[in-house]
């Protein structure tokens, strides 16, 4: 029987899960035994046009290394921010990797990423078919944004939640020893859904009621409406923390920040929000003039392996061990999704949907999951969020600090295959 053989690509923002993911795609090539050869792209497709590449199945071929690799947060394989034109604007590009393709006698195709991502394997399996290629193309999603459509969660939500959940709990603790008047406000990731910092609230328990206020980008903010929000805490409490997300909008749809002098915008145009908190910060001190701070948990977020969820580590392995019995299956076009068949016990299974209804779309919190004032969550977004940060990852140390797997293949460029 023929052999087959894969390719595997990361792209987009790391997260502590995505590695994960990768370990599941090799550990099923492996187990499948139907695999030659499983090549790991260096860069993402970028890296791909460079003829860049590693053969993962001689790196991995133990099962203690992949344990390793499912531990260590960012991306093994490195990433990339390049958005794929279409086969009309550059019809070179698509004879290029698909003639690397066909020279590697690549049967199967798997892209780890967020949207822009699946975007890429919607592109790459529609000229495929055009072309009669037999080549099975897979989309992995991950993101800690948390907005893929057409899935329940994505692979990193769940470890970034508990990442800012633990925060804000600790960010409390640390608010609570002065007497006197004071405002916290915690900036958290998301352009235009506040997963993450709806997270925030799962900080709350008996010895913590923080955070006191919650603003997501799925609702307008209200300047005025805000500072009431803050006097009517006030009244009963000396100390206010409030969870904010980066891309909250104006009644007007303007982000807070727009005007900033931080405001810049990523490869993809996406206005890269850094800023908010601090709009904010000035904001209650000339209405108050107390003491106000605001924290901006940017990258901190993504990559805090010593605080993964271990359901989500679990679940994002899982999800790459699919995305091999799908293609082997003959699926092609596809992501991989979570369907949650039941909250409590919590219960996901793995189902393969159309990627062309899923890339270049946006998942928001439903507007029922926030509550009528629009400053915090309701008990149905709590119920959801709070299976995703279950259980605790074991990690190795050496000299007090975690030990995570070597990347020096990603601190050269002499790793240009043959």
């Amino acid at each position: 029987m023929t052999k087959r053989n894969c390719f595997i690509g990361q792209s987009g923002g790391p997260t502590s899960a995505i590695n994960a993911s990768l370990a599941g795609v090799i550990s099923r090539c492996i187990e499948t035994n139907e695999f030659d050869h499983v090549y790991g792209m260096l860069n993402g497709i970028k890296g791909l046009l460079e003829h860049k590449y590693i053969d993962l199945k001689e790196k991995f071929n133990a099962k203690e290394s992949l344990e390793n690799l499912k531990n260590t947060p960012a991306m093994y394989l490195g990433s990339c921010r390049y958005k794929l034109p279409t086969f009309d604007e550059d019809p070179q590009t698509y004879n290029a990797l698909f003639k690397t393709l066909d020279d590697l006698h690549i049967t199967d195709f798997y892209y780890i990423g967020g949207n822009d991502s699946m975007d890429t394997v919607a592109k790459l399996s529609a000229y495929a078919k055009t072309i009669d290629s037999p080549i099975r193309f897979i989309g992995i999603p991950k993101t800690i944004d948390n907005d893929l459509m057409g899935t329940d969660h994505t692979p990193g939500f769940g470890s970034a939640a508990k990442y800012v959940a633990a925060s804000m709990l600790e960010i409390a603790y640390d608010s609570s020893i002065y007497k006197l008047n004071a405002v916290t406000i915690i900036e958290i990731m998301g352009r235009n859904a506040g997963w993450l910092t709806a997270a925030s609230a799962l900080a709350r328990s008996a010895n913590c009621d923080a955070p006191d206020l919650i603003y997501l980008p799925e609702v307008a903010f209200e300047k005025d409406k805000f500072l009431n929000d803050i006097r009517e805490v006030f009244k009963t409490k000396r100390s206010v923390i409030i969870a904010v997300s980066e891309g909250i909008k104006d009644k007007n749809g303007e982000f807070l920040d727009s005007d900033s002098k931080y405001a810049k915008r990523d490869a993809f145009g996406h206005i890269l929000h850094s800023g908010t908190g601090k709009v904010l910060e000035s904001m209650v001190y000339q209405e108050f003039k107390c003491k106000v701070r605001s924290i901006e948990l940017n990258v901190l977020q993504r990559c805090a392996m010593h605080i993964a969820s271990k359901v989500d580590l679990d679940e994002s392995f899982m999800i790459g061990e699919s995305a091999v019995d799908a293609s082997i299956n003959g699926e092609t076009g596809v992501m991989m999704t979570f369907n949650r068949v039941s909250n409590d016990p919590y219960q996901v299974i793995c189902e393969p949907k159309d990627v062309s209804y899923i890339a270049n779309l946006e998942q928001k919190i439903p507007v029922a999951w926030i509550n009528e004032k629009h400053n915090h969550i309701t008990k149905e977004l709590y119920d959801y969020l709070l299976p995703l940060i279950q259980g605790e990852v074991s990690i190795q140390y050496q000299n007090g600090i975690p030990q995570y797997i070597n990347i020096d293949h990603l601190k050269t460029d002499e790793n240009t295959a043959d």
